[in-house]
C-alpha cells in the first residue's frame, strides 16, 4: 500500500509550472510587440516632425504616416516599390540606410535579453522558447504594417519582406539570448580562438573602410557642399538631406570596405568602381555622399594602397591564431585560420548584401557592393595571407618555448662550447696528485669551496655511516684519494703512479702527527 501511494509525486506543482511557463511565454510575446511598436512610433515621430517643419510638403498627415511605415520596413531588409514614376512601370527601391536598422534591431535584441534575464533560475520557458515568443510578437506588428503599407505610395515588396525581416528579427532576439548568457563560445578552444579572430578582421576592416570613406569625403567636401544646396533650398529640406546622409554614413563605411577589398561597388547596369579604375557608364543620382567618388577612370598608386586594409586585418587574424596555436598541431592552426577567414567573409558578405540594393529598374537595378563577390575576397585574402602568418606564427612560438625549456634544463646552447670557470671535481683531481706528490694531508672539503654533486667523489673517512657529514676539520689520507686518477698514466705502476692501489696505512698511531697544509713543507 505504501508503494502504491508514493509511485507518482503529486500533480498539483506540474500544473503550477505549467502555468508559469504559459505566463512567461505571453510575457516575452508581448515584449516582442511592444519593442516592435517603440521602433515604428520613433519613426513615425521623425517623419511627422519632418512633414510639419517642411513648408511645402507633398501630402497630409496620412501620407507622412504611409512614409513612416515604409521607412521603417525599409530599415528591416525589406525592398520598397515606387509607383508614381515617369515611365509608368513600378521601381524598387531597396537601399536601407543602416544606422536606422540599427534601432528595431537593437529593440528586439532587448527585448529578447530581458525575457532570458528575468527567466534564468526560474521554471520559464526555454532560450529557445523565448527567443521564439519575441520574434512572434515582433513579427505580428512587422506583417501589419506590411499591409497598411499596400494602401500607400510606397507598398512593400512582399518577397523580400518575407525574407529579411523575420531573419533580421530572428539574428537580433537570438544575440539578445547570448548575451543573456554571458556572450559564451564553443567549447573547444580552436573553435573560439577562431569565431575572436574572424571578428578582429571584421573590425579591422570596417576600420578601414571607414577611413576610406572618411577621407574621400573630406577630399570632396566642395563637391559635397555643393549637391547639399543643390538638393534643397530651405533650411528644413538641407536639414532632411543632412540627416538621410547621416543615416548612410554606415552603408558609406561598407562601400569603402568593399573598395579596399578589391571587387569595389556597382553605380548601376555596367558601371563598376575599384582600386584599378572607374569605368562605365553610371547612373549616379544627386546626393552628396556620391560627390566623393573617384574620379573617373584608371586608378593610380592611392588606390592601390587601399590594398594594404585587407592584408593588415588577414595579417592580424593570422597572428591572433598563431599566439594561440603553440600546443596545437599545424593542421589544427591551419584549420582554425580557414575558419576564422568564413567567419569573416560571411559577416562581410551579409554587411554587403545589407548596404547595397536597388534604386530603381533598369541601369539602377545593381547599386552598391556584390555581397558574393566582396564576400569571396574577404574570405580569399584572410586564407592567403592568414594561414601562413598563422603557422609562421605559431612555429616562432614553439621555437621560443624549445629555448626556453632548454635553458631550464641546463642544456649549452649550440652555438659554440662553453667556456666558463674549471669544474669542482677537475680541482680537486689537481689537489689530490699535489698532495701525493708532497705527502701531505688533504681536507674533506675546503673552505668556500662547492661540495662535488652525487656520485662525483667517495666518501671520506670519519664520516657518519649514515651518510652525515664528516666532523668539521677531519683529515683524509692519502689512502681515501682515488688510486685511478685521471693525472696517472698508469695506475698500476708504482714508480709513476702517486699511491699503489694496493697500498693500505700502517696499523697504529702515526709516528709524527699529520701534517696540515697550513704546515711548511
Amino acid at each position: 500500500m505504501t508503494h502504491v501511494t508514493e509511485q507518482r509525486p503529486p500533480l498539483v506543482p506540474d500544473a503550477r509550472v505549467q502555468g508559469g511557463r504559459s505566463a512567461a511565454l505571453a510575457t516575452a510575446f508581448v515584449r516582442g510587440g511592444v519593442a516592435a511598436g517603440l521602433g515604428l512610433g520613433a519613426f513615425a515621430v521623425l517623419v511627422i516632425g519632418a512633414w510639419v517643419a517642411s513648408p511645402y510638403p507633398d501630402s497630409g498627415p496620412g501620407g507622412a504616416l504611409h512614409t513612416a511605415a515604409g521607412l521603417w520596413l525599409l530599415a528591416h531588409g525589406a525592398d520598397l516599390v515606387r509607383l508614381d514614376t515617369v515611365s509608368g512601370v513600378p521601381a524598387p527601391l531597396g537601399v536601407a540606410p543602416l544606422l536606422l536598422t540599427a534601432l528595431p534591431l537593437w529593440l528586439a535584441h532587448r527585448a529578447a535579453r530581458d525575457t532570458v534575464d528575468a527567466d534564468d533560475g526560474r521554471d520559464g520557458p526555454s532560450p529557445v522558447a523565448g527567443v521564439a515568443a519575441v520574434a512572434s510578437g515582433y513579427l505580428l506588428v512587422a506583417a501589419a504594417v506590411v499591409l497598411y503599407s499596400e494602401t500607400g505610395a510606397f507598398p512593400a515588396d512582399l518577397l523580400t519582406a518575407g525574407g529579411w525581416i523575420p531573419a533580421g528579427v530572428l539574428a537580433a532576439a537570438g544575440a539578445g539570448a547570448w548575451t543573456a548568457h554571458g556572450r559564451p563560445l564553443p567549447g573547444r578552444e580552436q573553435s573560439a580562438t577562431a569565431l575572436r579572430a574572424g571578428g578582429l578582421a571584421l573590425l579591422l576592416l570596417l576600420g578601414g573602410g571607414a577611413v576610406l570613406a572618411a577621407g574621400s569625403l573630406l577630399w570632396h567636401v566642395g563637391d559635397a557642399q555643393a549637391s547639399l544646396d543643390g538638393l534643397a533650398g530651405e533650411w528644413s529640406g538641407r536639414a532632411s538631406v543632412a540627416l538621410l546622409g547621416i543615416a548612410l554614413l554606415p552603408n558609406a563605411v561598407v562601400w569603402g570596405t568593399a573598395y579596399g577589398l578589391g571587387p569595389g561597388f556597382s553605380l548601376g547596369t555596367g558601371a563598376l568602381v575599384t582600386p584599378l579604375g572607374f569605368g562605365g557608364a553610371p547612373a549616379v543620382p544627386d546626393f552628396p555622399l556620391l560627390a566623393a567618388l573617384p574620379g573617373h577612370g584608371p586608378g593610380g598608386w592611392p588606390h592601390w594602397a587601399t590594398a594594404a586594409i585587407p592584408a593588415l586585418a588577414a595579417l592580424a587574424l593570422g597572428r591572433r591564431i598563431g599566439r594561440a596555436a603553440r600546443s596545437w598541431s599545424g593542421q589544427e592552426t591551419a584549420l582554425s585560420a580557414l575558419a576564422g577567414a568564413w567567419v569573416c567573409g560571411a559577416a562581410v558578405a551579409v554587411l554587403a548584401a545589407a548596404a547595397g540594393g536597388p534604386l530603381g529598374s533598369g541601369r539602377l537595378a545593381v547599386f552598391g557592393p556584390v555581397w558574393w563577390q566582396t564576400g569571396t575576397a574577404a574570405v580569399l585574402w584572410s586564407m592567403g595571407v592568414g594561414v601562413p602568418t598563422a603557422l609562421a606564427v605559431r612555429a616562432w612560438g614553439r621555437r621560443g618555448l624549445r629555448k626556453a625549456a632548454e635553458r631550464a634544463a641546463g642544456v649549452p646552447d649550440a652555438a659554440g662550447p662553453a667556456t666558463g670557470p674549471v669544474s669542482v671535481p677537475t680541482l680537486r683531481s689537481v689537489a689530490a696528485a699535489l698532495s701525493g706528490l708532497l705527502g701531505l694531508s688533504v681536507p674533506a672539503s675546503a673552505p668556500g669551496r662547492a661540495e662535488p654533486e652525487d656520485g662525483e667523489a667517495a666518501q671520506a673517512p670519519g664520516a657518519d655511516p649514515q651518510g652525515a657529514s664528516p666532523t668539521a676539520g677531519a683529515l683524509v689520507e692519502p689512502a681515501a684519494l682515488d688510486a685511478r686518477d685521471p693525472l696517472d698514466d698508469d695506475p698500476g705502476d708504482e714508480s709513476y703512479g702517486f699511491l699503489p692501489a694496493a697500498w693500505e696505512p700502517p696499523a697504529g698511531p702515526p709516528a709524527e702527527p699529520p701534517v696540515t697544509p697550513s704546515d711548511p713543507v
